[in-house]
């Protein structure tokens, strides 16, 4: 069984949701992409810096929302960003100390107490020696790390236990090389990589039609495997085995409006294929700047007033998470509804089978459970087929899972992964004895029935709740334990917190209640309705009683199916996860 998708590459059929804010992943590739074809000053610059700013928070670190948790991931791409726009100065001591609280001795995880993996490290480690103009604390050790990462196959893969299942990826190859190059500027230090060894199997990754593939499981060449491979090869002083047949590839892809699109016959230029494209070509010794009125005038139409930028023209910039939202809220009439579903559908591409977040991006675990709540692929027996091996296959070592292929595990994602499998009333491939133990080890043994979002984090309710479900999906319904966790963090004037029980939430009294649903408890109908009016808004639903204009199509999404449910339009609320 394939753990790829099948499906063509083409811009999803139907009409998605745009939520109209701006992105942190396109709006790093927007501005890197500008800096490489010197058109910088095209940018809003001063606008474009607040908005990275505002994702700053006092740990040092930066959330890739507002308001978030830290993470390497946002700290790197927010921090590269304020670099090419010269804001980074003033945060660097802070941001330093952060990223020093990633570690766990010898490589970096997402957050601190999370299991490190080359995503991270790559993050930290260029965040830490590029932008902070810092050092590693213990270059030996995180050497050792990264030598483990070379596979039997001579690629490199996203931690040396994913290495020991020989499955290496031109992007695991690329995060590994480049947080080497950057320890190695404060030393001599080379890992124990098998050199030859690793350029052929990058070279290997070549097809015939010039373009690469992540690796041997991947059944298209695209051009953000291709930038991770061409870029990866140049950092290691050699290059593909067909360079100048590479280059013709990289500009076939390009379309009508002078951007270019991830596939060949995909039809949606974007800005993550600008950005591959351009640093292939980069890699490749190639004069960009020739590309430099195209590339601005595109990337102008994926300005957000607000700051920052969207993949595509911002008024069809549609997501699916906004999409599977406005179709679970029962806003959208039948065949709305219907035409939302096609295109969430239409967001499982080539050699991924998950869903995507946006089309032409990467599979996220929790996309994939918010559109199969939406009834897609409800009637494609074999596409379902491939979202389960797609599952299995990035399950963690540890047997947790990841908010993509790579990541380490946390329980949002493995809570997640749990739900999908529940939709698809399969879990073959799938390690549940190993998805137990990780379970199991983000329990916290001072405090009852409570667990945290990965082992060494502070404990919460949300992932107490996720953990609970989880055990319960492995048949260990702990209700006791559920009825205490609930008595804990229930606010006397209405709703639950995720910390103590003072504070209520929306997101945390939905994961009670869908909860209390899955366990067969009663729901105290007055106390949950005294709550879903103080968050009631004209628009819809707040994510707090406290901050009334924190609203947005999750909120309401989530605030409507607790109403359908108290009414009894709803029997039961859907397993749906956010953080």
């Amino acid at each position: 069984m394939t753990s790829s998708s099948q499906v063509r590459p083409h811009f999803p059929d139907g009409f998605g949701v745009v939520s109209g804010q701006p992105d942190l992943w396109c709006t790093y590739a927007a501005i890197r992409s500008l800096a490489w074809v010197d058109r910088l000053h095209s940018a809003d610059q001063p606008q474009i810096r607040r908005y990275i700013q505002s994702r700053y928070n006092r740990d040092g670190g930066y959330a890739w929302s507002k308001g978030m948790p830290s993470d390497a991931w946002a700290t790197f791409y927010c921090t590269e960003t304020l670099n090419d726009l010269g804001g980074m100065e003033p945060v660097a001591e802070a941001t330093e100390a952060w990223l020093d609280s990633l570690s766990d001795g010898r490589a970096y995880g997402m957050c601190a107490g999370q299991g490190a993996d080359v995503w991270a490290t790559h993050y930290a480690v260029r965040t830490l020696v590029n932008v902070c103009h810092r050092e590693v604390k213990e270059p030996t050790a995180l050497l050792d790390w990264l030598s483990g990462l070379q596979c039997e196959n001579g690629g490199l893969s996203w931690s040396p236990e994913f290495a020991r299942r020989d499955k290496a990826d031109v992007r695991a190859c690329f995060y590994g090389v480049m947080a080497w190059k950057a320890l190695s500027q404060q030393g001599a230090w080379v890992p124990t990589w098998d050199m030859e060894r690793l350029v052929k199997w990058l070279q290997l990754q070549q097809l015939d039609c010039a373009g690469f593939r992540f690796s041997e499981a991947a059944d298209s060449p695209c051009l953000w495997a291709t930038y991770r491979a061409t870029a990866t090869l140049a950092a290691l002083g050699a290059g593909p085995l067909g360079a100048s047949d590479c280059v013709d590839w990289i500009y076939s892809l390009r379309g009508p409006g002078g951007a270019f699109v991830r596939w060949e016959g995909y039809d949606c230029e974007d800005v993550w294929a600008v950005f591959c494209a351009v640093g292939s070509l980069k890699a490749l010794n190639q004069d960009v700047r020739a590309l430099g009125d195209d590339v601005s005038r595109f990337i102008q139409h994926l300005y957000v007033d607000t700051g920052g930028y969207t993949y595509r023209e911002k008024s069809a910039a549609a997501d699916v998470l906004t999409t599977a939202a406005t179709v679970l809220a029962g806003h959208l009439e039948p065949e709305a509804a219907e035409s939302a579903v096609r295109w969430i559908e239409g967001c499982q591409m080539p050699n991924e089978a998950g869903v995507m977040y946006m089309p032409g991006r990467g599979a996220e675990v929790r996309c994939t459970a918010w559109a199969l709540a939406t009834g897609a692929f409800r009637a494609a027996p074999e596409r379902r087929r491939e979202i389960l091996a797609w599952l299995a296959r990035i399950q963690n070592p540890d047997g947790g899972f990841g908010f993509w292929e790579g990541r380490g595990s946390d329980m949002v994602s493995t809570a997640s992964a749990v739900s999908i499998a529940q939709m698809l009333g399969d879990a073959q491939g799938i390690d549940l004895g190993q998805l137990e133990r990780f379970v199991r080890r983000c329990s916290v043994s001072e405090q009852p029935s409570m667990f945290s979002n990965f082992p060494a984090a502070t404990p919460s309710f949300r992932a107490s709740i996720q953990a609970l479900k989880c055990l319960q999906f492995l048949g260990h319904g702990e209700v006791i334990a559920l009825q205490g966790l609930l008595a804990r963090h229930k606010v006397k004037q209405g709703g639950f917190a995720n910390v103590g029980n003072r504070i209520p939430d929306l997101l945390s009294t939905y994961e009670a209640i869908a909860a209390m649903n899955a366990f067969g408890l009663e729901v105290e109908g007055p106390h949950l309705t005294y709550f879903l009016d103080k968050v009631a808004t004209a628009a819809g639903y707040a994510w707090s009683p406290m901050f009334r204009e924190g609203e947005d199509a999750l909120s309401g999404c989530l605030g409507s199916l607790l109403r359908h449910h108290m009414d009894g339009r709803l029997n039961s609320l859907p397993h749906l996860y956010l953080s």
